[in-house]
Parts: structure tokens; C-alpha cells; sequence
């Protein structure tokens, strides 16, 4: 009876909490937000490429070219190919590196931004869309705790 009334209580017995691991993400406060089991939404870091444009006509013409070349059959957008259109349509400085933002906190980068970033599916590139700094298209390339 004791150890029912534990678990009950929140204690640390090993019930289901423990087993999922759900306490490690309470316990870095990092499990808002979680997204199901998709584990879209739950990481904390993303390693991502972008291409920003002032204009939306310039940011659509762009994602054209992605479309036409792979986006839509259906296949991904190859990082070194996606570079390339960062490196002739971004205005951001990161264009220069083919619009490679590293690995980046959550937190880090402003809200739109940040909603894309951290629910694209590895591999996968997001549809144009509008932030305070323009409009931008990413390729997410990875997600890490």
C-alpha cells in the first residue's frame, strides 16, 4: 500500500513516468511543447540551412526552382543543392555558406522562425513562409538533445 500511495503522490517509484524518460525532459524543463511521438517539436537543438528574402516574389522563385528540381517528385532537397539556391537567392550573410545556420538552441531564433525550424522533419524543406526579417524557406538537417 505504501508504494501505491508514492506513485500516486509523484514519488520516484518506477512506475510509467520513469520508464519513458519523461523526467529527464521535466527535469531540463525541456519537454514543452512535445509534439506526440512523432519527436517533432521535443528536441533542443536543430542544425538547419535557410534562405531569407525581402520580397516574396524573390522567396517563391527560389522555392520554384526547388520544386521543379526535387520537391516536386516527391524526393528531398540534397543539402549541397539547397546551398547552391541559398548561395543565389539568400540576402542573408549565411548565404555565403549556402545558407548554413549550424546548430541553434531553442530559444534562439525569433518566433516563426523558431516554429519551422523546430518542426520540420529531418531532411525535409518548409514551404515558403513570412517572418520579421522577411520570408524565408529552410532545409532542416538534423535535431539533437
Amino acid at each position: 500500500m505504501g508504494k501505491d500511495k508514492t506513485k500516486e503522490a509523484g514519488g520516484k517509484g518506477k512506475g510509467k513516468q520513469a520508464a519513458s524518460g519523461s523526467d529527464e525532459n521535466a527535469s531540463k524543463g525541456k519537454g514543452k511543447g512535445a509534439k506526440g511521438g512523432d519527436g517533432l517539436g521535443t528536441c533542443t537543438y536543430v542544425k538547419a540551412r535557410h534562405i531569407l528574402c525581402e520580397k516574396q516574389g524573390k522567396i517563391n522563385e527560389a522555392y520554384k526552382k526547388l520544386q521543379d528540381g526535387w520537391l516536386s517528385n516527391g524526393d528531398k532537397v540534397p543539402p549541397a543543392e539547397f546551398a547552391k539556391i541559398a548561395q543565389e537567392y539568400s540576402e542573408c550573410p549565411s548565404g555565403k555558406k549556402g545558407g548554413d545556420l549550424g546548430w541553434f538552441p531553442r530559444g534562439k531564433m525569433a518566433g516563426p522562425f523558431q516554429d519551422v525550424a523546430f518542426n520540420t522533419v529531418v531532411g525535409a524543406t518548409s514551404a515558403p513562409f513570412k517572418s520579421t526579417h522577411g520570408y524565408h524557406i529552410i532545409l532542416s538537417e538534423g535535431r539533437k538533445n
